[in-house]
């Protein structure tokens, strides 16, 4: 398994880091940004992922309970590999700043699950290859010392933190999702979802610079997005189509 997809369809080109040098090299005192070169190197694949598969239908409001469902089963493995890879790194250098922040979004796709169809969701809601693939990459990632999980903090996180802020509203208009079927998105600890985001993003950069080897950070960040790509494109091939199979909890 090489980490980059499973249908093949992009080739992750690498870029040096930092991506600017010149920039880099004006203050030696500041050490480059990852969070900037994370954002150069998936810039394109960003746009990819919100043109393709399952995202693109949630987007557009064109989606199914159904999709929507499936898309969260499917993200829900990741989630766990990468939250007990910053557990298991809370000591780490780098890897201790993010521990700071105890963000644990698996705990709150189970909720909504549990809210969307009940109990049964393990069994009803089918766990997809490219879910199980994400999941695996996850793990890999938190082998070592576990930096390149910033990486899939960056992706992960932030993207919870800022678009999908606008997906929550876009679902509760499209889908008539209710409050209790979007934990997901909602963040209660923190009172001010801006400030945490910038907080979080500065912090994202502080454990970035700790890496040995950022540009393998940046690359992890590729992969991420590909990954997610992928998991998008396999929930809109296998979502039913016709009548919605899967039905809200009573």
């Amino acid at each position: 398994m090489t980490g980059l997809g499973s249908h093949g369809r992009r080739k992750l080109r690498p870029i040096s880091f930092p991506s600017n040098p010149a920039a880099a090299t004006a203050d030696a005192a500041s050490p480059p940004s990852v969070v900037t070169a994370l954002y150069l190197r998936t810039k394109a694949l960003h746009a990819e992922a919100e043109r393709t598969g399952i995202i693109r239908k949630l987007l557009r409001g064109e989606a199914s309970r159904a999709g929507y469902i499936m898309l969260l089963r499917n993200l829900l493995p990741a989630y766990r590999a990468m939250e007990d890879g910053l557990d298991r790194h809370c000591a780490s250098p780098g890897i201790e700043l993010l521990s700071c922040y105890r963000l644990d979004r698996a705990r709150a796709i189970e909720a909504d699950l549990t809210a969307l169809c009940g109990e049964r969701w393990i069994e009803d809601v089918p766990l997809l290859a490219a879910g199980e693939i994400y999941a695996k990459r996850m793990g890999h990632a938190a082998e070592g010392d576990g930096i390149r999980l910033i990486a899939h903090a960056y992706t992960r996180y932030l993207g919870d933190l800022s678009g999908g802020q606008i997906l929550q509203r876009l679902l509760a208009r499209s889908l008539q999702l209710r409050p209790a079927e979007l934990n997901f998105y909602d963040f209660p600890q923190f009172a001010d979802l801006e400030a945490l985001k910038a907080e979080y993003r500065s912090t994202l950069d502080q454990a970035g610079a700790l890496a040995p080897d950022p540009q393998s950070v940046v690359e992890e960040g590729a992969i991420a997005f590909s990954m997610n790509i992928d998991v998008s494109c396999a929930v809109d091939a296998a979502v039913p189509q016709g009548p919605v199979a899967i039905t809200a909890a009573e």
